[in-house]
């Protein structure tokens, strides 16, 4: 059955879902954020307005994976489970790699 492919799609969608936060909330704030277009990529910063535009980007496809795939149903466990992990997986990625430039992964 094809149903580990949707759960690979929802998957997939969490963890646009969860990057486009950061970038969309950063960029309507007017910060900058490290973005793959950056120099050096993923390490220098971006501008807030590349952020929105990356950000509104990452939703678009967080939408397209999550909503236009299969029949997402947000009470049943195993397509959110897929979601879910996809969000939290990318997100503790992020925060490891970039803590290092934002003084994140520091023991208070």
């Amino acid at each position: 059955m094809v149903n580990w492919l949707h759960d690979l799609s929802y998957f997939f969608g969490g963890a646009f879902l969860a990057n486009a936060i950061p970038h969309f909330v950063s960029g309507t704030m007017g910060r900058p954020l490290q973005t793959p277009f950056a120099h050096p990529p993923g390490q220098g910063l971006s501008s807030s307005t590349l952020n929105v535009i990356w950000g509104f980007i990452n939703f678009v496809v967080a939408y397209l994976l999550i909503v236009c795939v299969g029949d997402f149903d947000i009470r049943a466990a195993q397509p959110m489970i897929a979601l879910g992990l996809g969000a939290l997986l990318l997100s503790l990625f992020t925060a490891k790699s970039f803590g290092r430039f934002n003084g994140g992964n520091l023991r208070q």
